[in-house]
């Protein structure tokens, strides 16, 4: 199309326009390329070739096709640093993609990894908890024995102790890790440290009883503490509180005294029999009786050595019967009396019961029985 004219900063320009399709490069087929030439420069050539200056308008069109080839050259080479760059962004976002499917893969990896994490992490969490669980439960067992114990590492440091140890030694919290021969206690025990150490060198148990200065006794038992795998790695050191059984014993050693006292002086005979009828206790009144001395009499059989032969049999059959009624009675029983004398003497039997109601033994003792 040519002599179209066109405003251009407020004035009218007269150009031709050249339409050209564009096949080459690939990536630009089927595109347009539209040309503007400015004709105000052919009109000045036409005006000068009616004065006869041809020779410039060929010079012009010379000019023209120089840089319309320029700007095709151009145009050649910024399509081809198209291309070019088309080429690389086409790469580039290859490696991108490669790169988002590393990235997608990872992600996947990290993901599958957090959830074997969290499980994990639960699964410890669950430990815990158990262990936690374990561990207030020991704590709880041990506090509610009121048996006072010391948990020992290798070297005799404070690993651990319940609340009654605290009865014993002046302990507080800050004293674990520390030296627990450091630490100020009621026991009268001045060989505690070197027993502990006894034990851990011979792996061997001590047992003792032990007194404090306040008049407490405490059943003291020093152990070894041995892990899971068998290891020893250090010591249990329990101290049970034997003050009532302690005084129970010096009581019933009063209670053994004044009764041997009472069968020595008495001049009844007195004799204690266990349930088969042996001789377990046995007073100087019986000695000047059967006139067999105590160390003889003792452990025998009563009704074998002192009831004649002729009526072991039904006496045996009597105090069983006796025996099993748990009644006290009195009983009229032939002994052999010294010399061999026959004598029939009246017991009075008292049947002795344990705590169950269950038949022990019997006493058999007489108040009129004179040597034949």
């Amino acid at each position: 199309m040519n002599n179209i004219k066109v405003g251009s900063n407020g004035t009218t320009q007269t150009v031709n326009v050249k339409i050209q399709r564009i096949d080459k490069p690939d990536q630009l087929n089927g595109m347009v390329m539209i040309i503007f030439t400015d004709m105000q420069e052919n009109i000045k050539i036409k005006q000068k070739e009616s004065k006869g200056k041809k020779c410039i308008n060929s010079a012009r069109e010379l000019e023209l096709n120089e840089e319309l080839k320029n700007t095709r050259e151009e145009m050649q080479s910024t399509l081809e640093e198209m291309q070019t760059s088309q080429e690389e962004l086409k790469s580039t976002n290859e490696e991108l993609q490669s790169t988002n499917e590393e990235l997608t893969s990872s992600k996947e990896e990290m993901q599958s990894l957090n959830e074997e994490l969290q499980t994990v992490n639960a699964e410890l969490q669950s430990k815990i908890d158990d262990f936690s669980r374990v561990n207030n439960d020991m704590k709880n067992l041990l506090n509610s024995t009121d048996i006072a114990t010391l948990f020992l590492d290798k070297d005799l440091n404070i690993r651990r102790y319940t609340n009654e140890a605290t009865k014993i030694f002046k302990l507080i919290k800050t004293d674990v890790g520390r030296p627990f021969t450091d630490q100020v206690s009621e026991l009268i025990y001045p060989e505690l440290a070197s027993d502990a150490i006894e034990v851990l060198n011979t792996l061997s148990f001590i047992k003792k009883q032990i007194p404090t200065i306040d008049g407490r006794w405490f059943s003291t038992r020093i152990m070894p503490y041995r892990t899971f795998d068998d290891r020893i790695d250090g010591l249990v050191i329990t101290f049970f509180n034997i003050s009532d059984l302690k005084q129970l014993e010096s009581e019933l050693h009063e209670t053994a005294q004044m009764h041997r006292s009472i069968l020595n002086l008495s001049s009844d005979i007195i004799i204690k029999l266990s349930a088969d009828g042996e001789i377990l206790e046995y007073n100087p009144a019986a000695e000047k009786f059967f006139e067999k001395k105590h160390a003889v009499a003792i452990n025998q059989n009563f009704i074998q050595m002192f009831v004649d032969e002729k009526e072991q049999k039904k006496i045996d059959k009597d105090l069983n019967k006796l025996l099993k009624e748990g009644q006290d009675v009195k009983f009229d029983i032939q002994v052999i009396a010294a010399g061999g004398h026959l004598a029939v003497v009246e017991w009075n039997v008292n049947v002795l019961l344990n705590n169950k109601k269950e038949p022990t033994g019997m006493i058999i003792l007489t108040k009129n029985a004179t040597k034949p």
